[in-house]
């Protein structure tokens, strides 16, 4: 026998899946676990900055010496040549290296440059030297000479800036025209005879003597044979007025003009080499 077992129609079936749960009926959910998160200070590394950079520098530092220690023997040569230039009309490349000799026998970085340009100076047509290394084993010496414009007194040479110096061979230039005063006024002096000079060019002048004497009084010698005596100030005003007389009733008389006195407010007194007629001989007074 087989027994067979029926639900009524309309009975309640099993719930399908998939389908959400009728509402007021109970359903499990698993809790989640609590975590706790907690956020620590982060830490200051500014200090480790501060002092890592240093460190690094000093041990850079201390492995570049060490390293150029250890090449300094290899790199160190001996200086093989002296290179001399600049252009030289008064002393000669020979006379150059004979003065500066005694620094060859140093090294390529021990070669005392300094001492080399002082005693090049020293020399009196040095103006000025420069001294300079060229790797590997070469000094480069660059020179400027004096540039000689007058004489100053008997005993030295002026240069262009008015700054002295004393060759031995001083005979040599007495062409130039000499120039005197007090060794402080070396200088005013230069700047004085370069000013009457360009005044006194375009009337066939130059100049051979300009003097500063004692009391600041100026003396001045033509190469013509003329003698000017211009006093203490105002040297422009007179030169001025000086080439305007000139030009209108001296030029024809120059070679008979021994002196011409410039001292005056308003004009200038003239002495002959031979009397002149009274007229031409008179004070030229410019109004």
């Amino acid at each position: 026998m087989v027994a067979s077992l029926r639900h009524p129609s309309g009975s309640a079936r099993a719930p399908q899946r998939g389908k959400p749960v009728p509402r007021g009926a109970s359903r499990m959910v698993a809790r989640e676990p609590i975590s706790l998160r907690v956020r620590l200070p982060k830490p200051n590394l500014a200090w480790l900055k501060r002092v890592t950079w240093p460190l690094l520098l000093l041990a850079l530092g201390y492995g570049a010496y060490d390293l150029s220690l250890r090449l300094m023997p290899y790199a160190d040569q001996p200086i093989a040549r002296i290179s001399v230039e600049g252009d030289l009309s008064y002393i000669s490349q020979e006379a150059v290296q004979q003065r500066i000799a005694p620094f060859v026998s140093a090294s390529f970085f021990s070669v005392d440059l300094l001492g080399m340009r002082r005693e090049l100076e020293q020399m009196p047509w040095i103006a000025s030297a420069q001294v300079r290394r060229i790797w590997p084993d070469q000094v480069l010496v660059h020179l400027e000479e004096q540039l000689p414009i007058a004489r100053w007194g008997d005993e030295a040479l002026l240069n262009n800036q008015g700054q002295a110096f004393a060759p031995s061979e001083l005979a040599h230039y007495q062409n130039l025209p000499q120039l005197y005063g007090p060794k402080r006024a070396q200088q005013k002096v230069m700047q004085q005879y370069q000013v009457l000079s360009q005044m006194l060019r375009p009337m066939g002048f130059t100049v051979t003597r300009l003097e500063l004497r004692e009391r600041g009084s100026w003396f001045l010698s033509t190469g013509q044979g003329i003698e000017l005596l211009l006093g203490r100030d105002h040297l422009v005003e007179k030169m001025r007025r000086f080439s305007a007389i000139y030009g209108k009733t001296l030029k024809e008389q120059q070679a008979n003009i021994a002196r011409i006195d410039l001292r005056y407010a308003n004009g200038l007194a003239v002495a002959w080499h031979e009397p002149v007629a009274p007229t031409a001989a008179q004070t030229a007074v410019v109004q």
